[in-house]
């Protein structure tokens, strides 16, 4: 008499299967209940479009076309930088207003540091020489060169932020100095981009 019906456990195995499916629907979270997945994480997306990068069909024609194309800017930057081409295939270094005026500044003027090198080899051959004329030379020349180059690149870095500041006010200057130095220490028939200007003609 104390035993449950059977037509009273089916009804309680049904609530109680409902029951455990409402509580599974609300533990799993909403992007799993609609991918039937976890979210993957931004690296392993990344990864993943990194992995489907397109690939040519075919690669060497490809790489031929690469170098071809590599070999032709090579070639209209070196024209450029020999003064027979477009100014805008310069190298980044050497390219706008500012950089071609430090260039014309620079070239306009003669400047012990482009005689650097034949000093140094005078100096060298009149050291190794037994005449103590020559050598005492030699001796004098070596501080007298280095005095004369430190003065004229103070007095050449002078004016150039002077007229750098005149003519490009407001503008961005960051280099230009250092980029004067490095064209100060070259021979003038070695100078790339070629020099625009003559020796005593105003930039």
């Amino acid at each position: 008499m104390f035993r449950r019906s059977s037509q009273d456990a089916p009804a309680d195995a049904v609530t109680l299967d409902k029951s455990r499916d409402d509580e599974a629907a609300v533990d799993v979270p909403t992007a799993e209940a609609k991918k039937g997945r976890p979210t993957p994480k931004r690296s392993e997306a990344e990864a993943n479009r990194r992995g489907r990068a397109y690939v040519p069909p075919d690669r060497k024609a490809a790489a031929r076309k690469a170098r071809d194309s590599g070999r032709t800017d090579r070639e209209r930057q070196m024209m450029a930088l020999r003064g027979q081409g477009d100014p805008r295939d310069l190298p980044p270094r050497d390219r706008g207003p500012v950089r071609a005026f430090v260039r014309d500044y620079i070239d306009s003027r003669w400047t012990v540091f482009e005689f650097f090198l034949p000093i140094l080899l005078i100096i060298l051959v009149l050291s190794i020489t037994k005449i103590p004329v020559l050598i005492l030379t030699s001796i004098i020349l070596w501080p007298v060169s280095m005095v004369l180059i430190v003065l004229q690149a103070a007095w050449l870095v002078f004016g150039l932020r002077k007229q750098l500041a005149q003519r490009f006010a407001g503008q961005n200057t960051k280099g230009a100095v250092a980029y004067a130095l490095m064209r100060m220490m070259q021979m003038r028939r070695l100078r790339l981009p070629k020099p625009a200007v003559a020796r005593g003609q105003k930039p």
